[in-house]
């Protein structure tokens, strides 16, 4: 319901005029650091005793802290102003079979708390909330706080929670993740509001906000690091699908496999078996590659796209180059003819471990295979990016709240 005139959510209001300029000096602040009175002002468009006045407003509400004066000219330096850390926290969970990774950020975006929990299946059953909390809570350790400094955490998985059960979906390899009452639990044991997305969605979150797809509303980002995925985002938003499937691309039929049927159960499906990482050691015995190092398949898969990226004017590695590119642009090619993007972006170990010459290769295939011609790229975010996806989520959130000085007294 609109609020009456002068009510607190009323537009237009000098209230909610000043909570429009608080965050807008509060974004400013984030983006380029300590500024003065005089440089907020002019970067806000106000007056420079309207941003003073701004200024001191926001320090009182615990926003922003004086950190130091300018240096290096004539007289004395002026007042420099800072989003003050410690205004709030976020957390962020990254969840696969073998292990959940777990961060604790300031709400400048700096990480402040890192842990990292093995749950290998061999060992006895920890229930989920146990693993979670424990993960949580090392990470909180970390950052010198407590689980009631936070204020959102975001949890990025495989599959996706279907919104009209609760249940995880297409995450059959993700064990005791499946119970009907597990969001439930997960809620009553943590005291701040938490989130799930799933992991490649975060990973496109990432690119959008810090890497390769900045500025980009419409693109899609595939991943293959232990399982083939993407995410689609379409207007500047992720679309989910009804189900929060959208994106399951291992699952989509192509030329060059058997059809895999009950893929739910299989978890797995054509694209996957064609392209997916466990698909590469296998492709390059075929071709005759030698030395195939030991270890789980996204790591040999990597190892041997890198050296191949290493070696493209050498048998095998070129075959194994052209021929692993073909696959990918097969599955790529009935994405960009429904979908139609500017830009795709090619994530995850397995992909970006081919680099440059890899995907040359997958864009001369796709120019062939598709009508339209997105342009491919290379992931910018490397390190940990369902994690700093599931940050920046959980991140966006907090501000907003926070930020928000129209709710304040």
């Amino acid at each position: 319901m609109a609020g009456t005139a002068g009510t607190p959510g009323t537009p237009g209001t000098p209230r909610v005029l000043r909570a429009m300029n608080d965050r807008a000096a509060l974004d400013l602040l984030l983006e380029h650091g300590p500024l003065s009175r005089t440089r907020t002002g002019k970067l806000t468009g106000l007056s420079k005793p309207t941003a003073s006045q701004l200024l001191a407003r926001l320090e009182a509400a615990g926003l922003v802290l004086a950190t130091g004066t300018t240096e290096g000219r004539p007289g004395p330096g002026a007042q420099l102003y800072a989003v003050n850390p410690a205004a709030a926290y976020a957390a962020a969970l990254d969840v696969n079979p073998h292990r959940i990774r777990a961060a604790v950020a300031d709400i400048t975006g700096r990480t402040v708390g890192h842990h990292e929990l093995p749950t290998p299946v061999h060992r006895p059953a920890v229930p989920v909330v146990q693993q979670v909390t424990d993960a949580l809570d090392g990470a909180v350790k970390a950052a010198g706080l407590t689980r009631a400094d936070l204020h959102r955490t975001v949890i990025g998985t495989p599959g996706a929670f279907d919104p009209n059960t609760g249940r995880l979906r297409y995450a059959s390899h993700l064990p005791g993740w499946h119970s009907p009452t597990l969001l439930d639990e997960l809620a009553a044991a943590l005291p701040m509001p938490c989130e799930y997305e799933n992991d490649v969605n975060l990973v496109a979150l990432a690119e959008q906000r810090l890497g390769a797809a900045r500025d980009h509303g419409d693109f899609v980002l595939l991943w293959n690091q232990e399982g083939l995925g993407a995410a689609l985002v379409l207007g500047g938003r992720l679309h989910r699908g009804f189900t929060g499937g959208a994106g399951e691309v291992g699952f989509l039929p192509v030329p060059g496999t058997p059809l895999v049927r009950q893929v739910t159960k299989a978890n797995s499906g054509g694209f996957q078996e064609l392209a997916g990482a466990q698909a590469i050691p296998r492709l390059a015995r075929e071709l005759g590659v030698e030395d195939i190092p030991d270890g789980p398949y996204a790591e040999v898969a990597a190892a041997l796209l890198e050296r191949a990226a290493a070696r493209p004017d050498e048998e095998p590695h070129r075959a194994l180059l052209r021929t692993y590119a073909t696959r990918l642009a097969t599955g790529l090619a009935s994405l960009v003819a429904v979908l139609d993007p500017a830009l795709v972006v090619l994530s995850g170990t397995a992909l970006t471990a081919g680099g440059e010459p890899l995907r040359d290769l997958v864009q001369a295939e796709l120019a062939d295979l598709a009508a339209s011609r997105p342009r491919l790229v290379l992931a910018g975010v490397r390190e940990h990016p369902v994690l700093r996806g599931a940050l920046e989520s959980a991140l966006a959130t907090t501000r907003d709240e926070v930020f928000d000085t129209s709710r304040r007294p």
